[in-house]
C-alpha cells in the first residue's frame, strides 16, 4: 500500500528556494504539491521568525504557551465573529481526523463520504 510517488524515473530534490524545488542535476521544478505555495521555499521572514522561535523554544501545541493565545487572538481578530475558535494541530492528517471528530460530534453521524 506505499509506493514511491514517481514510480517511473523518481526524481531526487535537494534544495528549493521560492516555488521551485531542484534535483541532484541542477533541473528546475516548479512545486504546486508541497504545501509552501503560500510562501514558498526558503523564504526569509519565514526563516527569521521560525529561527526566533526555535531559539526560544522548539516544541509542538500539546503544551501551553503564551504566543498560541496570541496568535489565536490576532487570527480571530481578521476574521467574522462565528469565526472565533482555533484549534492548532500539527499536522494535515490531523486537522482531518479533528474535523471528522468535530462533525461526527456536531451532526451525530458516523458516516463519511470521500473522493479519489
Amino acid at each position: 500500500s506505499c509506493k514511491v510517488f514517481f514510480a517511473k524515473d523518481p526524481l531526487k530534490i535537494v534544495r528549493a528556494q521560492g516555488q521551485y524545488m531542484f534535483d541532484e542535476k541542477g533541473e528546475k521544478y516548479l512545486d504546486c504539491i508541497n504545501n509552501v505555495a503560500h510562501v514558498g521555499h526558503s523564504h526569509p521572514y519565514v526563516i527569521k521568525a521560525a529561527t526566533k522561535q526555535m531559539e526560544l523554544l522548539n516544541t509542538n501545541s500539546r503544551f501551553l504557551h503564551d504566543n498560541l493565545v496570541q496568535y489565536a487572538q490576532r487570527l480571530t481578530a481578521t476574521l467574522p465573529e462565528k469565526l472565533s475558535v482555533c484549534y492548532f494541530v500539527n499536522s494535515g492528517s490531523e486537522a482531518n481526523d479533528l474535523a471528522l471528530r468535530l462533525a461526527r460530534r456536531y451532526h451525530g453521524h458516523q458516516d463519511v463520504i470521500t473522493l479519489e
